[in-house]
């Protein structure tokens, strides 16, 4: 015979159990919404997905964040804020390319290059940030702070253990490679820099470097020819090189901001300073004719006296007078 249904009190009672075991509070939250409105036009597939789309979200929302907090990522940059216009040297076209994120199944590495402030690190934190939204393994830190906590790994012997997260992570995304000048010297110390990248390069993992030193004087950076001219050979072996020779973001900013604030401050500022030498310049009319206190009995009377005084005869001796 026939296994007879749960009535159906009991049978929705038993699914919103089901989905609180499941963990899936929204779809249990979206059931019940669903069970209060009348039902519409809607497929059978269109009611599942509706049930289903605010837990999907909720766990891809969550993942998001997690996989950008394990990368420390320092902040959210996109391409939808990156000037193209401004940067007009810049293939934007190779750029979203890249952002598919294709080169890192194909293990290709980026390398960008140019001077501070040309939009270098945006590129590269906006591609590691949407390398996070598709679930991607990813890891951003600055060339001095690798470098630090590696060189610092060597006085404990625990120099494999600090390599790890460095070679493992699907994207490395190393930030302003020779930009301080304590870096250059730890930098030498080693062969750091080629501990990382080689085994990246023998495991076909991506890695995202930006640098203001040409590739040419890597040879200096890292205080090895050798080591460097091989660093140098497998890394543009598999690599885009994307230099950017424009103007610095930075600086256009600041120049705009400056300008923006002498345009506000400018109307009142010059009030103010007309009002400032007109109290200080006395008039032409008061310098031609300085006006006179009248004189009171108080001023006068010295004056008087001072005049008496003047009168006086010095003193000396007296002479009779002839009679």
């Amino acid at each position: 015979m026939p296994k007879k249904s749960p009535p159906p009190d009991r049978l929705l009672n038993t699914i919103i159990e089901g989905l609180d075991v499941l963990g899936l509070g929204q779809v249990r939250h979206a059931l019940e919404q669903s069970l209060a409105e009348p039902g519409g036009a809607e497929t059978r597939l269109e009611w599942l997905w509706r049930l289903l789309e605010p837990q999907v979200r909720r766990r891809l929302e969550g993942r998001v964040e997690r996989r950008f907090r394990q990368s420390r990522l320092p902040e959210h940059k996109t391409f939808e804020a990156y000037d193209f216009v401004f940067q007009a040297s810049l293939d934007r076209d190779l750029i979203m390319e890249l952002n598919t994120l294709r080169f890192i199944d194909q293990g290709k590495n980026i390398l960008l290059a140019g001077m501070s402030g040309t939009g270098k690190s945006h590129i590269a934190k906006a591609l590691g940030l949407s390398a996070c939204v598709a679930n991607r393994r990813v890891l951003y830190t600055t060339s001095a702070k690798m470098l630090s906590r590696l060189n610092a790994s060597l006085a404990d012997d625990t120099l494999v253990q600090a390599l790890k997260p460095y070679v493992r992570a699907e994207l490395l995304i190393i930030d302003e490679v020779g930009l301080e000048q304590v870096e250059r010297k730890e930098a030498s110390r080693s062969g750091l820099v080629q501990k990382v990248l080689l085994p990246r390069y023998d495991e076909n993992r991506s890695t995202i470097i930006t640098s203001n030193i040409p590739w040419e004087a890597w040879a200096d950076y890292l205080d090895d020819q050798l080591g460097a001219t091989a660093l140098l050979d497998r890394l543009i072996h598999r690599s885009h090189v994307i230099v950017i020779n424009g103007p610095s973001w930075r600086d256009h900013a600041h120049r705009q901001e400056t300008a923006k604030a002498k345009q506000a401050a400018g109307p009142s500022k010059a009030v103010a300073t007309t009002k400032a030498v007109a109290a200080a310049t006395p008039s032409v009319a008061a310098k031609q004719s300085p006006s006179k206190k009248p004189r009171t009995a108080k001023t006068a009377a010295p004056h008087r006296r001072s005049k008496a005084r003047s009168r006086k005869r010095p003193a000396g001796p007296r002479t009779k007078r002839r009679t």
